[in-house]
C-alpha cells in the first residue's frame, strides 16, 4: 500500500493502472475509520483492481469551527487498518494541497438540499460536492462507495455526479451498526461510556417504529419517535422527517411513495454530540 500526500504522487501511479486497464474503486472519508469504512473499502477491494482511499477532514464543509477542530484525526491508525483490508492507495493530502486557492464554486440542488441538514448546516453540501467534485477529478474512479448513514449526502452527490456529467459508478452501502445497534460513526468516539448507552435509544426507537408504522399514521409515527427520544435525559431530537427516499420531500401519507424513509438527528450527552441515523419504512 502506498500514501500519497500530494496530487501529482497519486495522479502518476493512478495514470499507470489505468494504462494497464484497471478497474478503479474511490472511497471518500474524512478518516477516524471504524467497520462502516471498512465495509464499503472491502466492497471496492472485492469489486474493483485498485482501491483508493482518501483521508482528509474537509473544512469546507463544517460550518462550527469547534467542530472542525474536534473531528478526531487518526491517520497512523487508519493506514494500518486499510493496509490489513487490501487498500492500493491512501490519499492524505494536507489542506493546502488540495485548496490551493479558495474553491469559489457554488453547488445547490433544491428541493433536495432545502430539507433536513440543508437550512440546519448552512454551506456543507456545498462544500461536500467541492470537495468529492475535486476528489473524483483527481483520482478519476470507476466507482465510488458512500454510506448510507449519510443518506442525504448520497442524494445530493447522484445529483452533482449528474449535474457535471461525472462517469463514476455511485455505489451506496448498508448502515453498519455497533451489535447494541448504534450506527457507527466517527463522532461516537466522542461520546462518554455512559452517553454511547444512552445513544443505542436512537436506533432501537427507529426500530420499534417501523412496527409501529404498520397501524399508525405518518404523523402518529413521527410523534412516538420524537416525543419518545426527547423524554430521555440528554438526548434532544434535532429534526426527524419521513421523506420520499427519492425526493427527499416529507410525506403525510405511507401510500405518498413508493420508497419512503425516516431521517434523523439527535444531540446526545451533556456535552452534545451531533448523531445522524436513518431507517426503511417503506420500499
Amino acid at each position: 500500500m502506498y500514501i500519497a500526500e500530494t496530487v501529482k504522487e497519486l495522479t502518476d501511479f493512478l495514470e499507470q493502472e489505468r494504462t494497464a486497464g484497471k478497474t478503479i474503486g474511490f472511497v471518500p472519508t474524512m478518516g477516524a475509520l471504524h467497520a462502516g469504512h471498512a465495509s464499503l473499502v472491502s466492497r471496492s477491494v472485492k469489486e474493483n483492481d485498485i482501491t483508493v482511499v482518501s483521508i482528509f477532514v474537509n473544512p469546507t464543509q463544517f460550518n462550527d469551527k469547534n467542530d472542525l477542530a474536534n473531528y478526531p484525526r487518526t491517520l497512523e491508525a487508519d493506514a494500518q487498518l486499510l493496509e490489513r483490508i487490501g487498500v492500493d492507495y491512501v490519499f492524505a493530502p494536507n489542506a493546502e494541497e488540495i485548496y490551493p486557492e479558495p474553491d469559489t464554486r457554488y453547488f445547490d440542488y433544491p428541493p433536495i438540499t432545502s430539507v433536513m441538514e440543508g437550512p440546519r448546516r448552512p454551506g456543507h453540501f456545498n462544500g461536500v460536492c467541492q470537495i468529492v467534485s475535486k476528489l473524483f477529478d483527481i483520482v478519476k474512479p470507476h466507482r465510488a462507495y458512500f454510506g448510507e448513514k449519510d443518506f442525504q449526502q448520497i442524494a445530493v452527490v447522484r445529483a452533482m455526479i449528474e449535474e457535471l456529467h461525472i462517469p463514476v459508478e455511485l455505489c451506496p452501502c448498508p448502515i453498519v451498526r455497533e451489535e447494541s445497534g448504534l450506527a457507527l460513526s466517527s463522532r461516537n468516539t466522542l461520546l462518554t461510556g455512559e452517553e454511547r448507552k444512552l445513544a443505542v435509544n436512537i436506533s432501537r426507537i427507529l426500530f420499534i417504529s417501523v412496527d409501529y408504522a404498520q397501524n399508525h399514521s405518518v404523523k402518529e409515527t413521527h410523534d412516538f419517535v420524537v416525543n419518545t427520544l426527547n423524554a430521555l435525559n440528554r438526548l434532544d431530537v434535532e429534526y426527524f422527517e419521513i421523506v420520499n427516499a427519492c425526493t427527499l420531500q416529507n410525506v403525510t401519507a405511507w401510500t405518498d411513495a413508493t420508497e419512503i424513509q425516516g431521517c434523523i438527528t439527535v444531540y446526545c450527552g451533556k456535552k452534545p454530540i451531533r448523531l445522524i441515523d436513518n431507517i426503511k419504512y417503506k420500499g
